[in-house]
């Protein structure tokens, strides 16, 4: 590892380490203090934690699609990727899960969800399809690493003997066995994408069906939700890719970052083209109920979350560093980093404003108590909770890229997406 990436590893290290200390304060509280410690209420159901999941939610879905991109239509330029995607896919979506199931009030109840199921509810579905892609998203990980691990578990000390464990006695290097890999890699991932797609767009769909919040209603919001989803989820792989990526310097390297780059490129287009239609059309059909939220993200008190945190650092900048400079690495790594960690601007302008306007009017002074308030701010328990679950998938993709073969430059799921004849080269 040459001294830049070792340095880059360290601090990523510490920073993880220390957001996930700090986090475990917001963690304590939510365990003993229940949402006692939050600022939300009647009025204001959903915050931060609610954001928070959608966020990491996305960036797992994009990633997961990202990987697809290599074992199902197998891009030979984005070969490298695939392990590296599955790992933030992974992570991310542990992290999600941690923070909606700190956000339910009765977090002991959450199998409720399973056995007390009702299908006519599009949130009934949702357990069902985590389920289902946590479980297809877990097998072709191992897939995807099944050889490294193999050869890894011959090098002794706690990754090898991880790896040995890991391989299930599945120890064949045969060049059958790679086949069988690269094939069961193909089918998993054509399984997994169109779960990928559904379990996300009805995540939207959770948003576009409630009809009494006009903002949210619109049959637009699923396809918000999965573009931005591709959009975060390819930017943090973009970002991962270069920081941990093997083969830096090589021709190849910078052929796979420069299409990443273009990736990232045309998803910002298309989500901020999607996003002016929303605004636009929102504004001008001037009906309180809906105006009322777009005038709140662009000129409300937290307005400079949508003008500086989104549009500023989450669209202007790098979609000019992508625009002029994407034939860098570095340049569509910074870029990549700056959407993805701006995003949870973008959840938390889809959760708060659809809650934040009264359904009646005069709602706001009949009733006064904790909770009736419709000026909603995170409190520091949420923040610190925050913190916690993003750190803990942070700290999950760390141990994972440490102890397992994920970012060798050799890795044989990489190696084996492009096996074969046939293939596709973008």
């Amino acid at each position: 590892m040459s001294a830049e990436k070792s340095n880059v590893d360290r601090l990523f290290w510490a920073l993880t380490i220390i957001g996930f200390l700090v986090g475990l304060v917001g963690l304590k509280d939510r365990l003993t203090m229940g949402h006692a410690g939050a600022n939300y209420g009647s009025y204001i159901p959903w915050g931060l934690w609610v954001a928070g999941y959608i966020y990491l939610m996305g960036i797992s879905a994009g990633a997961f699609v990202m990987s697809s991109i290599v074992y199902v239509f197998r891009v030979k330029a984005l070969a490298k990727i695939g392990p590296l995607a599955l790992l933030t896919a992974l992570a991310t979506l542990i992290g999600s899960l941690v923070m909606v199931w700190m956000d339910l009030g009765h977090m002991g109840r959450v199998l409720r969800m399973v056995t007390n199921t009702n299908f006519g509810s599009v949130m009934g579905w949702m357990p069902y399809f985590y389920g289902a892609y946590l479980i297809v998203l877990l097998i072709q990980f191992w897939t995807a690493l099944r050889t490294k691990m193999v050869q890894r578990s011959r090098s002794g000390g706690a990754s090898g003997a991880l790896c040995g464990f890991l391989t299930f006695g599945r120890t064949d290097l045969s060049e059958t066995a790679r086949e069988n890999d690269a094939r069961r890699l193909r089918i998993l991932g054509m399984v997994g994408l169109p779960l990928a797609v559904a379990f996300y767009g009805s995540e939207g769909g959770i948003f576009g069906v409630v009809g009494a919040r006009p903002y949210w209603n619109s049959g637009l919001t699923p396809i918000l939700f999965l573009v931005g989803a591709l959009l975060s989820g390819a930017a943090m792989v973009a970002m991962v890719h270069y920081v941990w990526g093997g083969g830096r310097g090589t021709p190849e390297f910078k052929q796979t970052m420069l299409l990443l780059g273009n990736i990232v490129l045309g998803l910002l287009a298309f989500d901020v083209l999607l996003e002016w239609a929303e605004f636009s059309v929102g504004m001008w059909s001037s009906l309180p109920s809906e105006s009322e939220s777009f005038r709140m993200i662009l000129f409300g008190p937290y307005s400079w979350v949508f003008w500086f945190v989104h549009v500023a650092l989450g669209v202007v900048i790098p979609g000019l560093l992508l625009l002029f400079k994407r034939s860098s690495g570095a340049v569509v790594a910074w870029a990549g980093g700056l959407i993805g960690l701006t995003f949870i601007s973008v959840r938390l302008n889809i959760v708060l404003p659809g809650l934040a306007v009264p359904e009646l009017e005069g709602l706001r002074n009949a009733f006064h108590g904790p909770g009736l308030n419709f000026d909603y701010f995170p409190s520091v328990s949420e923040w610190l909770l925050f913190v916690f679950s993003v750190s803990l998938a942070a700290l999950l993709f760390m141990i994972g890229k440490t102890l397992l073969p994920v970012v060798d430059s050799e890795l044989a799921g990489s190696a084996q997406a492009t096996a074969g004849s046939g293939e596709a080269s973008r």
